[in-house]
């Protein structure tokens, strides 16, 4: 147990911020993460010269491997299990930050396009199989974040998490998990059979804001502390309990929203050009049955009306504006 051994903290102000506890392990295989990807993209690119891995996506990865880093060795998580609006702030970090960087970086992608011979047959195989294809489609993801969410904050898995080092590493690989797998449907470029459409990672986007809104509301009409893990710190300074808990809720509440929201933004904006380029392609499908014609006074043409308001020329050269006039 790790309460006890944290219940004398001091408060967390001025130097406290700089405090860290760097685990060994995690930090080892984020670096071993680090290194495999960026091996991966320098394979990709000697592969596929043509074809080069954008740089944009592993500075992505990197940074996500930084800030999971930072959330699990800083102070976030040296407070964790006595301030519950900390906890909860490293939680916001893990799968609003950090896993949108690590789904957009795309590792599954890179690996599928660095790979040959049966590493490459293995990971189709993998890709295509039954648990691939479940994994990959975007009601499993949506549900996957639909259900951590509340359990993990609002269950008695929180109290394991904060009394048992153990329980808290696997609350943090499942937060990265299922971020991961919600926010690929968003801004990865993975091999998948389902591929979300704009209008449908809109959707997503909206149907999970409800998600952070319920868990922070409940935590914040909370009128007592709810997790006796937090309560048996004993700790003397900072908030009150059921104070610090109505902390954690407007955290998961407002901010959770507010990052969704602005995850929605870049969706909205490739929604948007996709129209465009829509409509341009369908006008240049429908001009050879739409020539240009004289336009009779009080009678748009069908360039017109499909939304052209440049006006036909006359055979002369003469604009129909003109030849309205009279040809004055």
């Amino acid at each position: 147990m790790i309460t006890n051994l944290l219940a004398s903290l001091p408060p967390l102000a001025g130097g406290a911020f700089l405090r860290a506890d760097p685990s060994p392990v995690p930090l080892g295989i984020l670096g071993a993460t680090v290194a495999l990807y960026v091996w991966g993209a320098i394979r990709n690119d000697r592969l596929h010269p043509r074809h080069r891995w954008p740089l944009w996506r592993t500075a992505a990865f990197v940074t996500a491997a930084v800030i999971t880093g930072f959330a699990t060795s800083s102070f976030l998580d040296v407070y964790a299990t006595v301030l519950f609006w900390d906890h909860m702030t490293q939680h916001l970090v893990l799968i609003m930050v950090a896993s949108p960087l690590f789904a957009a970086s795309s590792p599954i992608a890179l690996a599928w396009r660095a790979s040959t011979g049966p590493v490459h047959e293995l990971l189709g195989r993998a890709l295509r199989s039954l648990p691939g294809r479940a994994l990959g489609h975007p009601i499993t993801a949506f549900a996957l974040y639909a259900v951590v969410i509340p359990v993990c904050h609002l269950t008695a898995f929180f109290n394991w998490a904060v009394q048992y080092g153990q329980a808290d590493d696997l609350e943090h690989l499942l937060f990265i998990a299922t971020g991961y797998m919600f926010w690929r449907q968003i801004f990865g470029i993975d091999p998948n059979r389902y591929r979300a459409v704009p209008p449908v990672r809109a959707l997503v986007l909206f149907l999970a804001l409800p998600v952070d809104t319920f868990v922070g509301l409940t935590l914040d009409s909370e009128t007592h502390e709810i997790f006796p893990a937090l309560a048996a710190a004993h700790r003397t300074w900072g908030p009150s309990l059921v104070a610090d808990l109505h902390a954690g809720g407007v955290i998961m509440w407002v901010g959770g929203d507010v990052l969704m929201m602005l995850a929605l933004i870049p969706v909205v904006v490739e929604w948007v050009r996709k129209e465009e380029r829509r409509a341009r392609r369908a006008d240049r499908e429908l001009a050879p049955w739409f020539p240009a014609q004289e336009t009779i006074l009080g009678q748009p043409t069908a360039g017109f009306a499909l939304g052209s308001h440049r006006l036909p020329e006359t055979p002369s050269g003469e604009s129909t504006t003109r030849a309205r006039r009279g040809g004055a």
